[in-house]
């Protein structure tokens, strides 16, 4: 019982670090950091290089006048922004009607081959210094170019990520309420991941390069934004991050939906997680390495594990020790079987429109964690598209 305690305890501990633990450390390191970090200046404000605004687009036709209204708001020298779309495989008249709009490059085919295909051909048109990302469905914040390009006046950036806001709603379904409490999270230790050296990933919604540190990645790739942007990193840049700079979108129309976009992220998360593993060299990639690992990949392999196996052993220690004796073993037992009850509760009420927000966080948390065993099968069958089919939004 000794080796399966301190299976027990490992697992709990990997559970632990990956969903909250790292966040506590981060926080830690960026005040110990703040003690002795010499004081720094504010990016140049007068740091105004050409920007192309880069949109790759299958069938956004209902998004097309709202988009380029957004997009001409923004506040930026009209004469150093240029918009570039590409619409590979649209059928539905987005191509036509963008050409409508003067000032907009429109580069189409009729093959469609994944938003990553449109990317690898649509950087061959950009000119500018620096190359912002954004999806054709989300709306930037007026000064969102102007904020990120502000950070590239560090030379040591090559990366910067904006943030995506979900836009909530009181009568909020689980998915939409868990996944705006999942961003506010995930905002926060992008804010300190920054400051202690460098975020791990940039959200696809919102994120620039410096056009020069673009590498073509592979046709099958799933999560574009992460591989280019983690890509950049390992080449000595940081992946800065600016909460000012946001996207607003709604939540997933509902749970299903949501499970949808979580394990197609899942799969691609596995596959980055392949793909990028020299990064795992903490001994060459140092803080990054460190960073990555703890943020992300036990995200997508160890912790989803662990909560499996954790169950399995809990309940083996329990029975050891007396399921109803109420012991250590005994009240982890029955507290996880609790959190699960909790979980499947949320599942029931939110099926029949019935919305306990208590109930919202451990739902959320079930489906996270599902999602990566359904990404993991998909990546190893291979049946997850390149062709994105985005979730429904409420």
């Amino acid at each position: 019982m000794t080796a399966l305690k301190i299976i027990f305890w490992v697992l709990l501990f990997i559970v632990f670090y990956a969903n909250i633990g790292y966040g506590i450390l981060l926080f830690i390191l960026v005040r110990i950091k703040r003690i002795f970090r010499r004081r720094q200046t504010n990016p140049a404000s007068g740091y105004e290089p050409e920007v192309t605004l880069f949109i790759a687009a299958y069938n956004e036709k209902d998004f097309v006048a709202e988009k380029i209204r957004n997009s001409m708001a923004l506040e930026y020298p009209k004469n150093k922004l240029h918009m570039v779309w590409v619409t590979d495989g649209s059928d539905d008249g987005t191509p036509e009607l963008l050409r409508q709009y003067e000032g907009i490059e429109v580069y189409h085919l009729d093959q469609r081959s994944g938003k990553i295909g449109a990317m690898n051909r649509g950087m061959k048109f950009v000119k500018t210094p620096v190359v912002v990302f954004c999806d054709a469905n989300t709306m930037l914040g007026r000064e969102s170019i102007r904020r990120i390009v502000n950070l590239f006046s560090d030379p040591k950036v090559g990366c910067v990520s904006g943030e995506k806001r979900i836009f909530s709603k009181e009568k909020d379904t689980a998915a939409g309420a868990g996944e705006g409490l999942y961003w506010k999270y995930e905002s926060t230790l992008k804010k300190w991941d920054a400051e202690l050296y460098s975020v791990v990933g940039a959200a696809g919604e919102l994120f620039a390069i410096r056009t020069e540190l673009y590498q073509e990645v592979e046709r099958d790739t799933l999560l574009d934004d992460f591989i280019i942007s983690l890509r950049v990193a390992q080449k000595g840049y940081t992946i800065q991050y600016d909460p000012d700079a946001y996207t607003i979108e709604t939540a997933s129309a509902n749970v299903k939906e949501e499970l949808k976009r979580k394990v197609r992220i899942s799969a691609g998360g596995i596959q980055s997680v392949v793909r990028l593993r020299s990064l795992l060299n903490i001994f060459r990639y140092g803080t990054l390495s460190f960073q990555y690992i703890s943020h992300r990949v036990l995200r997508w392999t160890l912790a989803p594990l662990s909560l499996l196996f954790m169950l399995i052993t809990g309940v083996i220690l329990a029975l050891n020790e007396g399921l109803f004796a109420f012991g250590l073993y005994g009240i982890i037992f029955w507290m996880q079987v609790l959190f699960y009850l909790a979980a499947l509760l949320g599942w029931y009420l939110e099926n029949r429109a019935i919305r306990v927000k208590l109930l919202f966080v451990p739902y959320y948390f079930f489906i996270m964690n599902l999602s990566v065993f359904l990404g993991f099968r998909r990546y190893i069958k291979k049946s997850q598209s390149v062709n994105w089919e985005r979730a429904k939004r409420g």
